[in-house]
């Protein structure tokens, strides 16, 4: 049976775009090296003054350009972010940071012990000299201390402590940070001045990765939130801890929206309407709606129970690889945990399938915390697809995404009793991590193909 959907045709995302931005990535990381090469670097080594000098350009140099980098893997340009999805440029945004700010601090440690071996003030008057003489440098302090700031809290440990808003509200300051460290180099870097080529290349990175922020970021999101005018127009709970929100708008029609992704979503309702909250399409789209349904995690979320209808909403996006277009086989699989199963849901019953194409598992820890069943057997009726739902607590012994009552038999045993020739299918998974996480695995065990199985992690 052919979706009502399914007459939208869903374009596929072309490997080679994440191809084309690795190279993009490694090509600027060689062109910053060999413009320090073309500029003296090489030769600075004959010293020890001048060679920490001239290893204090290099990594400062490498860490710029990894920190425009970062910015421009999380300013939502579309080609990126449908290449690699949120939940992977997420963990790419961390690791370059990480090492760009690692890089940062071994530039100031090396720069400043080069200049105060040549100088006559020493360590301590270098310093303040750095500082109050050179162009830029106290933005460039003001800068660092907003890094540090954002590095710390970005520390697992650190993280762990901070709730999702806090975070969020405390990362911005990274944008920030950029701001006010780059702009030292572009006015008094040797490097960035001495040769035209040097500073017609950091100029236009800088500009792209400033341009891009102010057009994805916020032109865009902006645009897209006057356009299509969305209000709330319903409010229902699904149980005591979680919430459906139904949205109407204008042309909704012309979103390019597709069932699995979802947005960052802010309810101009009051306190808290500034602070974005993402969540997936729980419902696929028909022009004219869109619904999310979220558990109570956090005070976004649980505030979701208060709304009242015809609150305005603005919102980003839509973002995410959870959707057709990465799908390559006619089979598919679809595994959801918890609050995971919202965009498989939708997933569901947009896909263009034949009888027996698309199977569901869906685990819940017990039967009252299950959501959706009856919308979920009847869509796949309808479909004629396969539903499991697999219920109770996880298996405790080992990592599994078993329930305990079915911990004696193994993940791909299980797998492969409810799906035979998972092989052959696509996989889909949502879910909480630590169930993600042996999912798949199970689902590689049983022979699919890792780029066969795509999933979506919401963890910051």
């Amino acid at each position: 049976m052919a979706s009502r959907h399914a007459s939208v045709r869903v374009p596929r995302v072309p490997g080679w775009w994440r191809d084309a931005f690795g190279v993009f990535v490694w090509s600027s990381l060689l062109v910053v090296v060999a413009l320090w090469v073309a500029g003296g670097g090489v030769q600075g080594l004959a010293s020890a003054g001048s060679g920490l000098t001239s290893v204090g350009r290099l990594t400062g140099l490498v860490a710029s350009d990894l920190l425009l980098i970062q910015v421009l893997l999380m300013a939502r340009i579309p080609l990126v972010e449908k290449s690699y999805g949120q939940d992977e440029l997420a963990r790419r945004h961390r690791l370059v940071g990480f090492w760009s700010f690692n890089l940062m601090v071994v530039h100031i440690v090396t720069i400043t012990l080069g200049y105060a071996a040549t100088s006559p003030k020493g360590l301590w008057g270098t310093i303040v000299d750095f500082v109050v003489n050179y162009r830029g440098m106290l933005l460039a302090l003001a800068g660092t201390v907003a890094l540090v700031m954002v590095t710390v809290t970005s520390i697992r440990m650190a993280r762990a402590r901070l709730r999702y808003e806090s975070w969020h509200l405390l990362h911005l300051y990274a944008y920030i940070g950029v701001g006010l460290a780059l702009p030292h180099q572009l006015w008094t870097g040797k490097d960035f001045l001495t040769s035209p080529v040097a500073t017609a290349y950091w100029w236009t990175l800088w500009a792209a990765a400033a341009g891009s922020v102010f057009f994805w970021r916020v032109g865009q999101p902006l645009w897209r939130s006057l356009r299509h005018r969305l209000v709330v127009q319903e409010v229902r709970a699904e149980s005591p801890t979680v919430t459906t929100v139904v949205m109407a708008g204008r042309n909704l029609h012309r979103l390019p929206v597709r069932a699995g992704q979802f947005m960052q979503w802010r309810f101009l309702d009051g306190p808290g309407a500034t602070r974005a909250h993402p969540y997936s399409l729980s419902a696929a789209p028909d022009g004219r709606t869109l619904r999310i349904t979220a558990a109570h995690l956090g005070d976004g979320s649980a505030r979701l129970a208060r709304m009242r209808p015809g609150t305005r909403v603005a919102f980003e996006g839509p973002y995410g690889r959870l959707h057709e277009g990465v799908r390559t086989r006619r089979k598919v699989l679809l595994m959801a945990s918890g609050i995971g199963i919202t965009p498989m849901r939708a997933l569901l019953e947009s896909m263009d399938q034949r009888p027996g194409d698309v199977t569901l598992v869906y685990r819940a820890r017990s039967d009252t915390d299950q959501i959706f069943v009856d919308e979920l057997t009847a869509l796949a009726a309808s479909r004629r697809s396969r539903f499991f739902v697999v219920s109770g607590t996880r298996a405790a012994e080992r990592s599994s995404w078993l329930p305990q009552h079915a911990a004696h038999m193994g993940d791909v045993e299980a797998l492969r009793k409810l799906v035979p020739d998972v092989a052959n299918h696509d996989v889909f998974i949502c879910g909480s991590p630590g169930w993600m996480d042996a999912a798949e695995q199970a689902v590689i065990d049983a022979g699919v193909p890792a780029d066969h199985v795509h999933i979506e992690r919401f963890t910051y």
